[in-house]
């Protein structure tokens, strides 16, 4: 019996999800990646390849705010969807990246669905 890292079960959770889940030119998908210092969000068009909007807390505006992982979060969420409608972006597929939809996750869909992302 193997057994198989956390890496590797996250990537195999994440490819059966993106089995199920594209996003396209008109409802393209919001994909959560979570590290265990950073959060990054994009927002992706599958159908041409191409990620369209994107908010990390590596960038500068974000760090200096910070409290903890679930305040920075949600100020990557919040940044996403001010992005996102500034791109002409209102409705997104949620693609949680194969992590739980628990912490800094849900924090960040959270604030994109308050600052008016709809998914």
């Amino acid at each position: 019996m193997s057994t198989l890292s956390a890496s590797k079960r996250r990537s195999k959770r994440h490819s059966s999800m993106r089995n199920k889940i594209v996003g396209t030119s008109e409802r393209p998908r919001l994909s959560v990646f979570r590290s265990v210092k950073h959060i990054s969000a994009q927002i992706i068009d599958d159908t041409v390849g191409k990620t369209l909007v994107a908010a990390s807390s590596y960038e500068k505006g974000v760090k200096s705010q910070v409290k903890n992982g679930t305040d920075t979060a949600k100020e990557v969420g919040n940044l996403i969807a001010t992005r996102a409608k500034e791109a002409g972006i209102k409705k997104v597929v949620f693609d949680r990246g194969g992590f739980s939809y628990h912490g800094r996750v849900a924090a960040v869909a959270d604030a994109a669905r308050q600052a008016g992302l709809e998914f």
